[in-house]
C-alpha cells in the first residue's frame, strides 16, 4: 500500500488544522527522535539476543 500525492496533501492539511503551522517543526523533531529511539532499541535487542545465543552455545559446548 503506497500513499499517493493526494493522500499526503490531505494528511498534511489535517495536521496543520489540528496542530497549527507553528507546531509542525516540533512534531517533526519529536517524530524523528522517536523513530531513532525505536531503531536504537531494536539494535540493542538484537545485540542482546545474539549475546544470549552465544552464551547458550558456549554452555552446550562445555
Amino acid at each position: 500500500m503506497r500513499i499517493g500525492t493526494t493522500e499526503l496533501i490531505i494528511i498534511l492539511a489535517v495536521v496543520i488544522l489540528i496542530f497549527g503551522p507553528s507546531k509542525i517543526p516540533q512534531l517533526g523533531r519529536a517524530l524523528g527522535q522517536s523513530i531513532g529511539n525505536f531503531k536504537g532499541g531494536l539494535k540493542k535487542g538484537q545485540q542482546e539476543s545474539l549475546a544470549d545465543e552465544e552464551k547458550k552455545e558456549e554452555k552446550a559446548d562445555n
